[in-house]
């Protein structure tokens, strides 16, 4: 790749670091810009990028994206949580805000491509880009990115898309930085916990009933939104074997709860499919990763209606949680993804 001006995203943390200095070691002018975002301790946020900024030697640009962020992320988060969903605001601000609004801005700022430090690699596949595993597995972030568009991806590079975590920790220390093994933080709105959170949104306890797949009354709980599939811990339901959430009925306020061999599916709903670029025949069979940790499944993917689709799996899957995104792969290659539906009235369960 040619000498270009680059864009990057930083957070001041060890990956948007170490990728701005590769970057500068190929020969690119690399602009840091950072997002402004309603966090809390934006001060010293901001001092940490500019220190790192400083020592990389490249010019920083802090963009406000604070209202843009609560009214995509924020919002689709705290609505999710409230029908009883579990959403995934990364994969989402992923799409709108870091390589929609912010990417626009870099582009916008004389920029030719738009850089992260994200773990995954982005390819020209004929006359369009996917998004591709990155090398280290246990870092891997490409499901975190399955909902960008090939022509959001054709202004996308991903530096550390070859490098292994420890790799990167190894080249930081050779630089001069001194991280000291922190991760980033899974959501970055939430570090006070997401009872904390939903609490300061006006979303406060709503008791319920607590139910089993027969529909008999076992408790109450304080609100869905306390609460996601495959669950075990806080439910206050002794029994020689453990209970788990089940299934969530947000409609109802109703919290359906069974043993381990429950939360076995082989088939769930998705909708709002969207594919990196030409959608494919259907049906469609390939690995289905339901969650960033899940170990993908053999999967078929079919239509059944307007904006409605079924994956069929070869295995039955655990935990199959609504509100998550089913992303499709061939071999490394992100394909697409959709959003995990609500599951249907579960068999048996009645309102107590």
């Amino acid at each position: 790749m040619s000498a270009l001006k680059i864009g990057i995203a930083m957070s001041g943390g060890v990956d948007s670091t170490v990728a701005a200095s590769l970057l500068l070691a190929d020969g690119h002018e690399v602009h840091g810009f950072f997002m402004l975002l309603p966090l809390p301790h934006l001060s010293a946020q901001i001092q940490r990028v500019q220190e790192v900024a400083d020592r990389l030697s490249i010019p920083l640009h802090c963009i406000d994206l604070r209202q843009r962020f609560s009214d995509e992320v924020v919002r689709y988060f705290i609505d999710a949580y409230r029908a009883g969903q579990t959403p995934n605001p990364c994969v989402h601000c992923n799409r709108t805000i870091k390589f929609g609004t912010l990417a626009d801005t870099i582009l916008h700022h004389g920029m030719d491509k738009v850089a992260t430090g994200h773990y995954a690699r982005v390819r020209p596949v004929g006359t369009h880009f996917s998004v591709f595993r990155g090398v280290d597995r246990l870092k891997d972030q490409s499901y975190f990115l399955a909902r960008l568009s090939s022509m959001q991806l054709q202004h996308i590079v991903f530096p550390l898309g070859d490098w292994t975590k420890t790799a990167v920790y190894e080249h930081a220390h050779t630089l001069g930085f001194q991280f000291r093994g922190e991760e980033s933080q899974d959501v970055c709105f939430l570090p006070q916990g997401l009872g904390a959170f939903l609490a300061e949104q006006g979303v406060t306890d709503k008791i319920g009933p607590v139910v089993t797949l027969d529909g008999t009354l076992l408790g109450e709980h304080r609100g869905v939104w306390n609460y996601t599939i495959g669950q075990r811990r806080g439910l206050g339901l002794p029994d020689a074997t453990p209970w788990y959430v089940v299934d969530i009925d947000g409609k109802d306020n109703r919290l359906v709860v069974g043993k381990n061999i429950d939360l076995q599916q082989s088939v769930c709903t998705v909708h709002s499919l969207k594919w990196t670029h030409t959608a494919p025949v259907l049906p469609w069979r390939g690995l289905v990763q339901l969650r960033s940790r899940h170990t993908p499944g053999l999967g078929e993917v079919s239509c059944t209606g307007a904006d409605s689709w079924q994956i069929t799996f070869e295995t039955p899957q655990r935990a199959i949680t609504p509100g998550q995104f089913a992303v499709f792969y061939h071999d490394d290659q992100v394909l697409g993804s959709a959003v995990i539906g609500m599951p249907g009235p579960v068999v048996g369960v009645r309102t107590p």
